[in-house]
């Protein structure tokens, strides 16, 4: 008695107490209006998972003060009953930009370029901006707001969609009837981060995605340092940085590739982000759930690609095809796999398109209770404002939806969406529902009447005994009118009936016969709308869902259906190129075994081993291209003279056709090169071309460090255009400079260092690695004068240059680099593609060898990396080098430029088994790689790559089919988009 005494009492408490305004009144007597409002015998989805049926919402003061089904309503509550219709929380959007406007490109982008920040008192890079606060820009938009509305948002998280950083969000209710003071929940939601930079800022840096990973890892660092008093000014920039510390860090990472890389910098500075998705994270699930974060994700899904021309429709890439069939199966591969997702209307262009796509992703088998989770309960537990919003439990906004029934039904009708007790009317909810079988007796004849279809458009079927009559029907304002034909099929005469309808069960009204004259007539319901729902549930509960096709390793054309795995192989009787003293093998076998080179010999067994019959075939090391530009994402970071921060690494792209055409070309290892936009670029990235693999799967393992230096033309930006004028260094002198200053600034912030108090600085790390001979220098190189000049330059701070790549005038200094012990790393035969290549020869190679330089052939092109062996042949034709060491030029050399010899490049027992077993003498061009294989998994096959050219045939021509049924069907389609395939060189430069 007591409990029941005390809970009376609360909840007479909470529906008469009011909090007090402290806002003089000047504007006469005012009376507090606190109305009680009480919905009563709906569905109520309390939560996703808490449902009462025939229960009661009762709300006051733009809050929830009860839901239940046996609740006592308050003597002065206003009571709407809305028996037969659904409640649910109104859905939270994550990642808006509501209210917002992105400003617009800043100056004139043709002149020259920024390289200073243009602000004063803030950080060093204009487009770290987490000061940014949108409440003060913030404009409430009436009319996306009604927009937003109508497909069931209440609240949504709004920040200024600009910058690297870009300052914090703030949480809006779609409240149109109340001003900013009530509907903003929280002025302090989040912090919101991206790779895109500001278009407030024309400063240069960074100009790739690499430079703007490495800009936000040296933020942090700054931001520690500075937290610790270290700094001699004040910094508004990172002040508004470690005040928004605690807040939710929600990171725009844009694709499933960057969300990888992202979450591994928020573990290197013990943060975990939200990560803002683009709907392929179905293409790698496992890794996504890896990163143990929660995900924002769009639910945007692509059109079906209009394939009816077989011209146009040929340029369509099947990776596009492939996600237009898969992408709705995104949210369900993420909530089968337990992550947390929220859906946004982020990128999508209408409310009825993310319907519609919500229906989509439902249909390719999401569960209905988790739909709902990822619009309401879950944002709001990303946000941490589960307190406030996200369910309709006691003391949460009043934010809710009246539904006609099942929200994700599409025949479903959002009446009401209530905003913070306000309501939004977009349909009359007091509509009844006529749909049902009646008996219409019409001046003593009968008709079966079927009234069916959606409450908004309705369809009336009219049957006189078994003949079926021509009729329309119309239903507004509780007003029948229905016309049809007469059984009489010789004329064409219509019966007219008008009635209103306050009882679905039974009315009557007039009736305007075919001979005209009046009448009455009335109806009677024989099946209501209960009965038709059920059949047509039934229906809908045998749709099938759409054929999806599986996912493969990559999602693309050539990808597999399941990953390579090593193999105990045999090859039997090959001619083996070892590279070593034993030379060229005749009629040899050799054993791979556990990912290495077992044995090598005549007449060897092997118990379980797969045998391949090598007879007239040629076994080698797998090709090494030590200056390759595949597989990358972005190649250069031209924003600073020295970019020494950025790394290869966080852009490597394992989705590239051009590593399966690398594998189809005997290559199984590259150097993914920083290119040449600036003296000291970036560190690179020693792949294994594990196709099917992620990006962190193809990084060599225990390889040292690389790091990408340029001469010539390119640095001093000599060909990038008129107004790339302001940059140091413009002359080669500057060049040296360049590096005389740098290494000098790593000697003596390696000493500060030495002392504890310092600034951390990537760049220098970099260099000082260079100086400790940690890291090792590859340099784009042309121009004797400019090769020996940084010879000199390492000699005077005592460290060797590994490799001279390109080098097209070594044959002119090669006495001088054996001097130094630098490799080189040149093209066969290419010059005069400009002015610095000009005295370039074709025997270059060739001399450099006889005179003792470690020399390979490199490709800086996707399309020559291909070929390599090829290459490797115009040794022996330009200056007579044996075809094993023209054979070294290829394998073994370029092994010991990049120290993975021990490892790769010969045929040899012990090293990694990266072979190539060739149809024909290895440098022949009719030489073909049958059998391409890392580790002793084969990752390029013949065989298989027949059979997979006719895998991508037939599922071309079935997602064809599937598209072309598509249209027939009245869907919208997009136009063919051909994906040009652009071949990154060094001097192929982003701004």
């Amino acid at each position: 008695m007591k409990k029941s005494y005390l809970l009376l009492l609360l909840l007479f408490c909470s529906l008469t107490a009011f909090a007090q305004d402290y806002f003089p009144k000047n504007d006469g007597v005012k009376t507090e209006s606190h109305t009680i409002t009480a919905f009563t015998n709906a569905k109520i989805y309390v939560t996703p998972t808490q449902v009462i049926d025939n229960g009661t919402l009762i709300i006051q003061d733009g809050k929830v003060v009860q839901t239940g089904a046996n609740i006592s309503i308050p003597k002065n509550a206003t009571v709407v009953d809305i028996a037969g219709k659904s409640i649910y929380p109104s859905f939270i959007d994550p990642f808006s930009d509501f209210g917002l406007k992105k400003p617009k490109r800043s100056g004139n982008w043709r002149n020259a370029p920024q390289y200073d920040a243009g602000r004063t008192g803030y950080y060093w890079n204009d487009h770290i901006r987490p000061e940014t606060n949108p409440i003060d820009k913030f404009t409430y938009d009436n009319k996306k707001a009604t927009s937003l509305l109508k497909a069931g948002f209440g609240t949504v998280n709004t920040h200024l969609q600009d910058g690297i950083v870009r300052g914090n969000g703030i949480l809006v209710a779609l409240n149109s009837k109340g001003d900013n003071s009530t509907r903003i929940i929280d002025n302090r939601s989040a912090q919101y981060l991206s790779y895109q930079k500001s278009n407030a800022s024309k400063q240069s840096y960074p100009t790739s995605l690499m430079g703007a990973m490495a800009l936000i890892r040296q933020m942090y660092h700054d931001a520690d340092w500075y937290a610790k008093g270290n700094a001699k000014r004040t910094d508004l920039a990172l002040e508004a940085l470690l005040k928004n510390k605690n807040l939710i860090q929600i990171f725009h990472s844009g694709n499933k590739h960057n969300s990888i890389k992202t979450d591994a910098i928020g573990d290197e500075f013990g943060i975990q982000y939200v990560l803002v998705g683009d709907g392929t994270e179905y293409e790698n699930i496992n890794a996504m759930k890896a990163t143990n974060a929660s995900f924002i994700i769009p639910i945007n899904f692509p059109k079906a690609y209009d394939v009816s021309d077989p011209y146009a429709a040929s340029v369509v890439e099947l990776e596009a095809m492939k996600h237009w069939n898969q992408a709705p199966s995104n949210p369900k591969a993420l909530a089968d796999q337990g992550i947390m997702f929220s859906f946004t209307m982020h990128d999508t262009k209408s409310g009825a398109e993310f319907k519609a796509n919500l229906h989509k992703a439902i249909k390719y088998g999401l569960d209905k209770t988790k739909a709902l989770e990822a619009l309401t309960t879950i944002p709001a537990k990303i946000l941490q404002q589960e307190d406030k919003v996200g369910t309709l439990q006691n003391g949460r906004q009043a934010n809710f939806l009246i539904t006609s029934g099942d929200i994700f039904d599409q025949k479903t009708v959002i009446y009401e969406n209530w905003v913070q007790g306000n309501q939004n009317v977009f349909k009359d909810k007091s509509h009844r529902d006529i749909r049902g079988k009646y008996t219409f007796n019409v001046a003593g004849n009968a008709y079966d009447v079927n009234i069916a279809g959606s409450p908004e458009k309705l369809k009336a079927t009219v049957m006189k005994d078994s003949m079926k009559l021509g009729s329309k029907i119309s239903f507004k304002n509780d007003w029948l009118q229905l016309q049809f034909t007469t059984a009489d099929t010789t004329k064409t005469e219509f019966i007219r009936l008008t009635s209103p309808v306050r009882n679905t069960t039974f009315f009557s009204g007039k009736a305007l016969l075919a001979n005209g004259y009046e009448s009455t007539f009335n109806a009677t319901q024989q099946e209501a709308k209960k009965a038709a729902d059920k059949k047509d549930g039934k229906k809908d509960s045998k749709m099938e869902a759409p054929k999806m096709l599986p996912i493969s390793y990559p999602n693309g054309a050539y990808g597999s259906a399941s990953l390579p795995t090593q193999e105990t192989v045999l090859f039997k009787n090959a001619t083996v190129w070892t590279n070593e003293a034993d030379g060229i093998l005749e009629n040899t076998d050799v054993l791979v075994k556990d990912g290495k080179i077992s044995r090598i010999g005549k007449n060897l067994n092997a118990r379980g081993a797969r045998v391949i019959d090598a007879t007239g075939k040629h076994l080698t090391a797998g090709i090494i291209d030590e200056h390759s530009h595949i597989a990358g994402f972005t190649i250069n970071e031209a924003g600073h003279n020295s970019t020494a921060e950025v790394n290869m690494e966080d852009v490597v792209n394992p989705e590239d056709i051009d590593i399966y055409r690398n594998l189809a070309g005997g290559v199984t290892t590259i150097q993914l090169l920083h290119g040449s936009a600036n003296p000291i670029g970036g560190r690179s990235a020693i792949l294994s071309l594990r196709w099917g693999r992620s990006a962190d799967e193809m990084l060599f393992k225990d390889a040292d460090g690389f790091i990408k230096f340029a001469l010539g033309e390119n640095v001093k930006q000599s060909n990038w255009g008129d107004t790339q004028t302001t940059r140091f260094p413009q002359t080669r002198m500057g060049v040296e400079q360049v590096f005389t200053d740098y290494f000098q600034r790593a000697r003596e912030y390696e000493a500060k260092k030495k002392t504890g108090n310092y600034r951390y600085d990537i760049e220098m790390e970099t260099i000082v690695e260079i100086l400790n001979k940690k890291r090792f220098v590859s340099c784009h190189s042309y121009v004797q004068s400019e090769i020996n000049m940084l010879m000199k330059v390492a000699d005077k701070f005592g460290f060797n240059i590994n490799t001279f790549t390109h080098i097209l005038e070594g044959y002119k200094v090669a006495d001088k680099m054996k001097e130094h012990g630098v490799g080189g790393s040149t093209f066969s035969d290419w010059w005069a593609y400009k002015y610095e290549v000009n005295d370039a020869i074709p025997y270059n190679g060739a001399i450099m060898h006889n005179e003792g330089v470690v020399v390979a052939y490199n490709s800086d092109d996707g399309e020559m990396s291909r070929r390599l062996n090829q290459e490797a042949a115009k040794a022996v034709k330009y200056g007579g080098v044996s075809e094993e060491d023209a054979w070294k030029f290829v394998t073994l050399n370029p092994a010991k430029l990049l120290h993975i010899d021990d490892k790769v490049g010969s045929v040899k027992t012990g090293k990694q088994a990266d072979l190539v077993l060739w149809t024909d003498h290895p440098m022949s061009i009719y030489a073909k790689a049958q059998t391409t294989m890392i580790e002793g998994a084969v990752y390029f096959d013949l065989d298989r790559d027949a059979l997979l050219r006719r895998n991508i045939q037939k599922e071309r021509t079935e997602l064809m089919n599937m598209m072309l049924l598509e249209k027939n069907k009245g869907m919208k389609t997009q136009p063919p988009k051909k994906k040009e395939k652009v071949h990154l060189h060094c001097d192929t430069v982003e701004f």
